[in-house]
């Protein structure tokens, strides 16, 4: 039997249940999940069977956050073997991270020292909201890859067209893309599937709105289709993907 990966995490941020799934989908989860602060992380946990739909070759072993008794409830909740009172406990102890935490102007200050110590890691989405900042990242990187981030939507196949469908419906004109949340936060979940199956917009025929909670960047791809990117805040809507 093939050794598994052993993994850290590192958590939370506000509003961000990932600590709680990551772990579950690589270890299973006890009955004390019921009681994770985010209710959809244990009603979508439900839904899959385990493990034949989780990941079987990882495994969550450490796990800190800034709260000694929230790590302990994750620990118990995902089957976490190592509470960490330092996240630096971890450095010598796995083969991998997983910074999973969405706050991106802290990601810097979490990363640092795994990445100059040469361990693979996964930063949460978005991984950065500059270039500066994201080249800071990338300067550590120890060897090519080292670091890795994305959307797992780029990864859903269920949500592009499939190459039959894009025949039928001809010539794109337009794509206009949801989502709920706030921009800086989700609107990596719609900007890269398209840009992973389409490639780059346009940048210089890009504007921005901002009206209440409503943002909205539209662009051009491919130099004849319109891309209209909508986050709608705390208004309730699916993460959508319209071609027209």
């Amino acid at each position: 039997m093939t050794e598994k990966i052993k993994l850290g995490v590192i958590g939370m941020s506000e509003g961000n249940g990932h600590p709680y799934s990551w772990s579950a989908i690589m270890n299973g989860y006890t009955s004390v999940m019921e009681e994770c602060p985010f209710p959809a992380i244990p009603a979508y946990l439900k839904q899959e069977a385990y493990p034949n739909n989780f990941i079987n070759n990882a495994l969550v072993t450490h796990v800190w956050t800034q709260d000694l008794q929230v790590s302990h409830h994750i620990a118990k909740s995902a089957k976490i073997a190592n509470v960490c009172a330092d996240k630096l406990e971890m450095l010598s102890e796995v083969d991998g991270v997983l910074l999973a935490r969405d706050d991106a102007e802290n990601h810097m200050g979490f990363a640092k020292e795994f990445i100059q110590a040469g361990l693979p890691i996964y930063i949460d989405k978005p991984v950065a909201h500059s270039m500066k900042n994201l080249d800071t990242l990338l300067s550590w990187q120890q060897y090519e890859g080292q670091l890795f981030t994305c959307s797992a939507l780029r990864y859903a196949d269920e949500l592009m067209l499939s190459v039959a469908e894009q025949e039928e419906l001809g010539d794109l004109r337009m794509i206009n893309a949801v989502t709920p949340k706030s921009w800086e936060k989700y609107a990596v979940h719609i900007i890269e599937p398209l840009v992973a199956r389409f490639g780059p917009f346009e940048l210089d025929k890009i504007h921005t709105t901002n009206t209440r909670e409503v943002r909205q960047l539209t662009g051009i791809l491919n130099e004849r289709t319109k891309v209209n990117l909508t986050s709608v805040g705390n208004t309730a809507h699916p993460i959508q993907l319209e071609f027209v």
